[in-house]
């Protein structure tokens, strides 16, 4: 599993901003001050739901099967995942 990018900073759990990108081919750096976009800051089971919403194309009651869980389950999950993203979008725009 792939280390996920860190988004809150651990002295006070304030959201993080990327400050440089580097090309692991040519190690051309950029730098400045980016916001992380919504769906990075989500934990990574709700990143990994929401990707896997996307590759079933949308279809809950797939994702049902493939998870071994009721479709009210899975509604559920989605619903709170739509609330966290909602939540941190509300939050991107006081900033």
């Amino acid at each position: 599993m792939d280390p996920k990018i860190p988004v809150f900073c651990p002295a006070c759990a304030d959201v993080l901003d990327v400050t440089a990108l580097t090309c692991p081919h040519c190690s051309t750096q950029v730098s400045g001050h980016y916001s992380l976009p919504i769906l990075l800051r989500l934990s990574r089971e709700d990143h990994d739901f929401v990707l896997q919403f996307l590759l079933n194309s949308g279809s809950l009651k797939e994702m049902a099967i493939q998870m071994g869980k009721s479709y009210p389950t899975i509604r559920n999950r989605l619903d709170d995942v739509i609330d966290k993203i909602k939540q941190l979008h509300a939050e991107q725009d006081k900033q």
